[in-house]
């Protein structure tokens, strides 16, 4: 199996899964990015990877590569999670009814290999009105390519 295989942008096709077994991602993954990601976990506020970075580039799935955000649409919401209004495309998330601990959220994941992202809430900036909430550890940051130069990757 290929973690590589990403449709093209403007692509409707849905991304091929990516699916390995509970070893497979712990032996992947930090322990950070396995306890937000495969357990639903959250990193505490202002702890995790690129909370407040400014710099333009993607934000790509940890588990599976997958962009899922652009800076252009990062914004600082003020809680110490990054922030965007809304994902690069809309079959980049998945979302799914969350009622953990006593309260009614809706979960972003990724919707490529099933990744535990964060919440999403309906008091965003324009022109959403959303606030996608993430975990910095369900995501690696590449930056935008300088022209004849190559993007790093945190």
């Amino acid at each position: 199996m290929t973690d590589t295989q990403i449709p093209m942008a403007g692509s409707s096709a849905a991304p091929e899964k990516v699916v390995k077994t509970d070893a497979e991602w712990r032996a992947q993954l930090s322990a950070e990015e396995y306890e937000v990601t495969r357990k639903a976990g959250t990193e505490r506020a202002f702890t995790g990877r690129n909370w407040d970075l400014k710099d333009t580039g993607s934000y790509d799935c940890v588990c599976c590569g997958q962009a899922l955000f652009d800076s252009a649409t990062k914004f600082d919401s003020g809680t110490g999670w990054p922030s965007f209004y809304e994902p690069v495309a809309p079959e980049a998330v998945g979302l799914n009814e969350d009622r953990k601990f006593f309260m009614r959220r809706v979960e972003v994941v990724c919707s490529r290999c099933d990744a535990h992202l964060g919440h999403v809430f309906p008091d965003g900036p324009e022109p959403t009105g959303q606030r996608y909430c993430m975990n910095g550890f369900a995501m690696s940051f590449s930056a935008a390519k300088a022209e004849g130069g190559s993007g790093a990757t945190t």
